[in-house]
C-alpha cells in the first residue's frame, strides 16, 4: 500500500516538470514572439528623422522582395523581410515601375503607398519652355538639358541644308531666305515660344525640332494671308526678320506696334535702322550689363550691325513671340511720323519723337550712363 503511494507522488512530480518546462517553453515562446512583433513594428519606422530627397528605381519586372531589398540598400528601409511581409499582408504589394522621389524619413507604409501609386512616380517627360525673345543658341541649351540630345547635335541639324530643304514643303513659313550666308543660325526666328513636352530619353533631334516647327506653323498660319499681302511687301523672311528686333527692343505688346511703325517710317525714307538690339546680336550680348555694350558699340564689323548697313539684317536675331508679329503686320500708324525711341532700361518706358533733337533731348532726360 505505502508502494503505491509512492509511485502515485513521483508520476505527480514529473507531470509538473513536465507542465513547468511546458510553461517556460510557452513564456520563452511569447518573449521571441514578442521580440520579434517589437523589432517588426520597429522596422515600419522611418529609418531617420531628417532625410534627404532621392529618386528610387522600380524596374519592370522587379518582385516584391527585390524592391524590398533594393529598399534597404539604399537605407529607406531598416529590414526588407519584415517591410516585403508588410506590404503583402496590407495589399501593397502591386509595386509599379518607374522612378519615385522618396526619402529616409517616409515610414514603411508611405514608401509601399507612394510604389503602388503609377501617379507618383516621376513623368518620362519634362517640359522645356522657349520664351519670346531667346536665342536659338540658348533654345539647343535648354533643350540639351532635359534630353539626350545635345546642343551641338541641334545646332548642326538646324544648320543642316538638305535637312531643311526637306522640310520646306511641310513648313511653307521656310524660305531660301534662310540660307543667306551670313545668317547665322537658320533657325533662328523660327523656333515658336511656347512650352513643350520631351521625353527625357529622346536622342533624335529632327524628333523635337519638327515638334517646334509644328508650333510655328500652327502660329504661321493664322497670319498667312497677312503676311502674304503686308502693305510694306516685306517678304516672309523680313516679317520674321523685323518682328524679332521688335521683339528684343520690347516684350511689351502696348509698344511693340510703335516701335514697327518708327522702323517703317525709318526704311521707307531710307534710313538705317540703328537698332542697338542688332549689335547685341553681332557681339553675341544678350543680358545683364551687355546693354551697354550695345549701345557703346555701333561700329562693330558685322552684316548684323544696322548702323552700318541699311535694311534689315541678314535674318532674325531672336525668337518672336506672335504678338511681335502681329505688331509689324499692324503697326501703329499714329506714330507714321515717330522716327526715334528709346527706352528707361529702370522703368521699361519707352520714348518716341520725331525728330533727332527731341530724341537727343529724351535721352539726356532719361538715358543711362
Amino acid at each position: 500500500m505505502a508502494k503505491h503511494k509512492t509511485s502515485g507522488k513521483r508520476r505527480k512530480k514529473r507531470r509538473l516538470r513536465v507542465g513547468r518546462l511546458i510553461a517556460l517553453i510557452l513564456i520563452l515562446f511569447m518573449l521571441i514572439l514578442g521580440g520579434i512583433y517589437a523589432g517588426y513594428r520597429s522596422s515600419l519606422k522611418p529609418v531617420s528623422r531628417n532625410g534627404e530627397d532621392v529618386v528610387f528605381t522600380v524596374n519592370s519586372g522587379d518582385s516584391l522582395k527585390a524592391v524590398a531589398e533594393h529598399l534597404q540598400s539604399e537605407k529607406l528601409v531598416r529590414n526588407a523581410l519584415f517591410a516585403a511581409f508588410y506590404a503583402r499582408v496590407n495589399h501593397l504589394s502591386d509595386i509599379k515601375a518607374g522612378d519615385y522621389p522618396l526619402n529616409s524619413s517616409m515610414s514603411v507604409e508611405e514608401i509601399f503607398t507612394t510604389l503602388n501609386d503609377a501617379t507618383a512616380a516621376i513623368a518620362d517627360e519634362d517640359q522645356v519652355t522657349i520664351i519670346e525673345g531667346d536665342w536659338t543658341k540658348n533654345v539647343a541649351k535648354k533643350i540639351s538639358e532635359k534630353t539626350q540630345v545635345s546642343a551641338e547635335d541641334l545646332l548642326a541639324l538646324w544648320n543642316d541644308a538638305d535637312y531643311l530643304h526637306s522640310l520646306m514643303e511641310k513648313y511653307p513659313f521656310l524660305t531660301e531666305d534662310i540660307f543667306n550666308a551670313d545668317i547665322r543660325h537658320n533657325l533662328e526666328g523660327y523656333l515658336c515660344p511656347d512650352t513643350y513636352s520631351f521625353y527625357r530619353t529622346e536622342t533624335d533631334p529632327k524628333v523635337i525640332t519638327e515638334k517646334i516647327l509644328d508650333q510655328t506653323l500652327a502660329v504661321y498660319q493664322k497670319h498667312a494671308d497677312a503676311i502674304a499681302s503686308n502693305s510694306y511687301g516685306l517678304s516672309i523672311h523680313e516679317v520674321y526678320t523685323l518682328a524679332s528686333i521688335v521683339q528684343y527692343e520690347s516684350g511689351n505688346p502696348d509698344d511693340m506696334a510703335k516701335i514697327a511703325q518708327v522702323f517703317y517710317n525709318r526704311l521707307q525714307d531710307g534710313m538705317p535702322l540703328q537698332s542697338s538690339v542688332t549689335v547685341c546680336y553681332a557681339l553675341d550680348a544678350d543680358s545683364g550689363e551687355d546693354w551697354k555694350q550695345c549701345e557703346y558699340n555701333p561700329d562693330v564689323d558685322s552684316p548684323y550691325n544696322t548702323y552700318l548697313h541699311t535694311g534689315l539684317p541678314p535674318g532674325p536675331i531672336v525668337n518672336p513671340g506672335e504678338e511681335a508679329i502681329q505688331a509689324v503686320l499692324n503697326p501703329d500708324t499714329d506714330y507714321a511720323g515717330y522716327y526715334y525711341f528709346m527706352a528707361d532700361v529702370d522703368t521699361g518706358t519707352v520714348y518716341y519723337a520725331r525728330t533727332l533733337e527731341e530724341h537727343n533731348a529724351n535721352v539726356a532726360l532719361y538715358g543711362k550712363a
